[in-house]
């Protein structure tokens, strides 16, 4: 059975393609368009489609759109409600509607030979449910959890997966949503909602929760799975940011509050799941599920041995979410996702005429991977292309930035140029065979870079540039068997500087989408101070420019 999952109406628009029971392809549309995040997030643009996308998953798998049995489009009309009914302002909401409704002709448009008929509705927070309960690596048998802004007319699902069927336990009515609340808090700290809330978890760190009092009366949990969120007056808190205003101690306590906030309602909705279904194993999709801090609280906290985040969590991953529900409940069983390096990919040929058309000098090495740990031991910046491109926002081994752990300044660095704030902090990539003597209180391994960790004592004072201002790490582990080239360049540092970590970032520049194809790379090459490009088995220096090799 062949079956294309499309995510449209809101934000981070995407397509997946299930063949038999496998997942072939996954990508976001930001990486073949270049526009961040698809589009924005407004009634205007719910008529656009991820046409590209959709035509890259179709071509990979040597289909055209005829050859589909199903396509699913993660929003159901049929179950939304008018904003007035759900207490939300959005005048212009009924556009959204209009244009899920006119979906399958849409569809059938920038899909030539698609019958409309064969495009079925799947409820927003079904597919992401079932991106991570038939995603992940349970075999369709674990409790879920899916906390987002909103979908038709609910901010979460709480349910649990009994051989890939699911049972839903609660739902939570609008416009109670603790996506919604952060959404609210991003826009007012300064930063661009429903993009930059990540900002907003990366800033709390720098403050205290001093005004968690005054939020939990309107922010908790309730006895019966769900939850509230009314009646924050963030004015009465700290003074609101505009965009291009240094941020203060008031906002950094606000962001803080906000975020313990979060976590104390996550853990007793887990908690409270965890009883219901006496499931052992957890596991997490909706935008909110991005929030690596809080997914660690509740792997400490919540009463779940396993806990496994959707690296897609926000609504790209209801591309997928869709097809598996789509497949499972067409009596296909899906198979969990083999990873999240599920985007295009060029062979080597392609990769050595892009570089040729460009016009730069380039070699091949022996080994890439030994040429690459060479240039980060001597505290060079490394763009690291390989392989297909991640699905999700986490940059994990295919489109990173990478440099030395050891000096401090290549944070600040790294900031620089990717032209971000430097309050942001970068992540370390480390082999999951010595993760555990570095890093603790989170899950081990953790190979989606969805969960925050203690610095070991020792290990802060050697790998500074990727530990945060409160000693705690956003950890990828990295397994040979999975990423044999990405734990080559590692081994390969490890050897020359005793250290078994490099810093790993997303590769592109502020306010654009991670760097997805050849030109993508050679663009930011050519715009930034990288000092060697590693891209396919090929290399590209810095000091080569120019000089006439």
């Amino acid at each position: 059975m062949r079956i294309l999952g499309i995510n449209a109406l809101y934000h981070d628009p995407a397509a997946a393609l299930i063949v038999d029971g496998r997942t072939v392809a996954a990508a976001e549309e930001e990486r073949f368009s270049r526009r961040k995040h698809g589009k924005r997030p407004v009634p205007f643009s719910a008529w656009e489609l991820p046409e590209l996308s959709a035509a890259w998953c179709l071509a990979e798998a040597g289909l055209t759109p005829a050859d589909l049995d199903v396509v699913t489009y993660s929003f159901d009309p049929a179950l939304r409600l008018p904003p007035e009914q759900l207490g939300l302002f959005d005048p212009w909401d009924e556009l959204r509607q209009r244009y899920a409704l006119a979906a399958p002709d849409f569809l059938a448009g920038v899909l030539p030979g698609l019958d409309p008929s064969q495009v079925r509705y799947v409820a927003h927070h079904v597919a992401h449910a079932a991106s991570a309960g038939l995603a992940a690596p349970f075999g369709g048998d674990c409790a879920v959890l899916v906390l987002d802004g909103r979908g038709e007319r609910h901010s979460s699902l709480a349910g649990l997966y009994t051989q890939g069927d699911l049972q839903i336990l609660h739902s939570q009515q609008l416009p109670h949503s603790l996506g919604l609340l952060y959404e609210d808090a991003t826009e007012h700290l300064g930063f661009l909602r429903s993009s930059d809330e990540f900002k907003v978890m990366a800033l709390a760190s720098y403050g205290t929760p001093r005004y968690l009092d005054e939020l939990r009366p309107m922010v908790h949990a309730c006895s019966d799975g769900g939850f509230r969120t009314q009646g924050v007056d963030w004015n009465a808190l700290a003074k609101k940011r505009l965009p291009d205003e240094p941020w203060s101690a008031d906002h950094a306590d606000l962001a803080a509050s906000l975020q313990a906030v979060l976590e104390e309602v996550l853990v007793e909705l887990a908690r409270w799941l965890r009883v219901q279904t006496g499931s052992s194993r957890l596991a997490l999709a909706g935008g909110v599920a991005l929030n690596c801090v809080a997914n660690s609280r509740l792997w400490r906290d919540s009463g779940f041995d396993e806990v496994w985040v959707q690296p897609a969590a926000g609504d790209a991953g209801t591309a997928l979410g869709a097809a598996l529900a789509g497949s499972w409940q067409l009596g296909e069983a899906a198979a969990p996702m083999p990873g999240a390096d599920l985007g295009r990919q060029w062979s080597d040929a392609e990769i050595e005429a892009a570089l040729s058309t460009a016009k730069l000098p380039y070699e091949r090495p022996a080994d890439i991977a030994e040429a690459a740990a060479e240039t980060l031991a001597a505290d060079g910046i490394v763009a690291w292309f390989q392989g297909r491109s991640e699905y999700g926002p986490r940059a994990l081994g295919h489109r990173s930035l990478m440099a030395h752990p050891g000096r401090a300044a290549n944070l600040e660095r790294l900031n620089d140029v990717k032209g971000r704030e430097q309050f942001r902090p970068v992540a370390p990539m480390v082999l999951a065979s010595r993760a555990a003597e570095l890093f603790s209180g989170g899950p081990i391994p953790s190979p989606y870079m969805l969960f925050v960790h203690q610095v070991a004592d020792g290990w802060a004072e050697r790998i500074p540039a990727v530990v945060h201002v409160d000693g705690t790490a956003r950890i990828q582990t990295v397994d040979p068997a999975a990423e044999p080239l990405v734990a080559r360049l590692l081994e390969g540092f490890a050897r020359r500087t005793g250290l078994p970590v490099v810093v790993n970032t997303s590769l592109n520049t502020a306010g654009r989408p991670m760097v997805d194809s050849p030109r993508d790379a050679l663009e930011c090459f050519g715009s930034t101070p990288v000092d060697l490009l590693a891209i396919g088995p090929f290399a590209v220096r810095r000091s080569w420019l120019g000089a006439g090799r």
